[in-house]
């Protein structure tokens, strides 16, 4: 087994990430800190803290010379962080000691890779929000298309009461709309830059130190957090958090089209499944079994790095290393998981007579509910009940449809609707089109 099913050549198809996977890879993150470097030096030159032909020397070279992340591993190995040994090779790659005395001037090894991961993470939470956007849409369009077709819902496994299955793909997107709406707030409160230096008291920098950072910030496109946040994770947290709940929801949706399509019910078809190297007549439902793996990896890690945010002193670098560890492979999860559902809403169909083979072959128990209300608007409820349950064990006992009996019973009663599933999903249209309209207007 590869160490990243992410990476692997082998496992790369049954997890893909989209161009999310090449914004975690050793060449991403060396660009994404020199990039870093040359904004702090440009804008250092700006406020006259460093010369200013030095600030351009370094801002242009930081975007011309290419650093092998390979030639920085022994450094990194020995100071525990990548920037040192960048430090080092990039003052070199310059060829101009006048000008590389002041590469990475005042700052230090966290402030560099910290502002260059929120870089990366601007860019990855942008193409989730591509990913997110279409999987609405699609779950939009089945809401709106099948917001009246029935189908058995189903609590504890079994059958309750009849919903529609445009409610069901409308509860499927509901939490991702939530997830979307959050995003604004998300990156306002997670994508920060870090200038404090060494123990985060930006001592280096003069009196000037805030407002460099401020105008770091307005450098980078990223947020002034007007503060030292080295060992404070809230931010990485919080992204934690939301691709957590991300995963949880993309995790529903493919854990109910799995059972959706096992043999018996195969109320839905996937547009694509998988076969069994043994049994011609399996079509495995691939897609979503990778989906819940997913959510339960990005469950088990967010657990992982909510502890890890609890640092020592600071800066603990214990911590700070457990974070590398499992950040990346958390986002990789949420991105493959998307992936892959963005895909799957795209091709779902359901299976309109198997629902309705399954709202009518139970022996209209399913409708019990609906009865012991009609039955309750001549008899006190308790006693509606307790003849309707009367009646169901009745049917089962005698392999009896519920209606033939309650007609039997009760001949004065008007029954029609009460069986019929179309009048029995309650706000389930409402809510379908309610979500299909909410997801109208969300991709271009």
């Amino acid at each position: 087994m590869a160490a990243s099913v992410f990476a692997s050549e082998l496992y790369s198809r049954l997890f893909p990430t989209g161009d999310a996977g090449r914004l975690f890879s050793d060449s991403a993150e060396v660009r994404a800190m020199l990039l870093v470097e040359g904004a702090l030096a440009k804008v250092q030159g700006e406020m006259g803290l460093i010369p200013v032909e030095s600030a351009a020397f370094i801002h242009r070279a930081s975007m011309e010379i290419p650093l092998d992340p390979g030639g920085l591993a022994q450094a990194t190995g020995t100071n525990g962080v990548t920037v040192p040994g960048l430090v080092a090779a990039f003052r070199k790659a310059l060829e101009a000691p006048e000008h590389a005395q002041y590469v990475h001037w005042g700052a230090t090894s966290q402030d560099i890779s910290d502002t260059a991961q929120m870089l990366r993470l601007r860019q990855f939470l942008a193409l989730l929000e591509t990913n997110l956007r279409k999987t609405l849409h699609q779950l939009g369009l089945l809401a709106h298309t099948h917001a009246d077709l029935p189908m058995p819902g189903r609590t504890y496994g079994q059958h309750a009461t009849p919903i529609t299955f445009g409610a069901t793909a409308a509860h499927w997107g509901a939490p991702l709309l939530d997830l979307l709406t959050d995003l604004p707030a998300l990156r306002d409160g997670v994508l920060w830059v870090s200038l404090s230096g060494a123990a985060g008291t930006g001592a280096a920098f003069g009196p000037r130190a805030a407002e460099l950072r401020a105008e770091f910030a307005k450098a980078l496109n990223l947020k002034d957090p007007q503060r030292t946040w080295h060992a404070d994770r809230g931010p990485i947290l919080a992204l934690c958090g939301w691709l957590t709940r991300l995963c949880a929801a993309l995790g529903k949706m493919a854990e109910d089209t799995i059972l959706l399509t096992q043999t018996g019910i195969s109320e839905v078809t996937l547009g694509a499944s998988g076969g069994s190297s043994t049994m011609p007549q399996k079509q495995n439902p691939v897609q979503p079994s990778a989906i819940v793996a997913l959510a339960r990896q990005a469950i088990g890690l967010n657990a992982i790095l909510q502890d890890a945010g609890l640092h020592r002193q600071d800066r603990d670098g214990a911590a700070w290393f457990t974070e590398w560890l499992t950040l990346p492979q958390l986002c990789l999860s949420a991105a493959s998981a998307l992936e892959q559902a963005t895909t799957i809403t795209a091709t779902l169909t359901p299976n309109p007579a198997a629902m309705s083979s399954a709202l009518s072959g139970t022996l209209d128990l399913i409708h019990a509910e609906a009865l012991s209300f009609r039955l309750a608007e001549h008899l006190p409820r308790p006693e509606a009940q307790a003849a309707i349950k009367t009646l169901c064990k009745q049917a089962i006992a005698e392999n009896t449809p519920l209606s033939d009996l309650a007609r039997a019973a009760y001949p004065d009663l008007t029954l029609d609707d009460v069986f019929d599933p179309a009048h029995q999903t309650g706000q389930a249209p409402a809510e379908a089109r309610a979500f299909a309209a909410a997801t109208q207007n969300l991709i271009s």
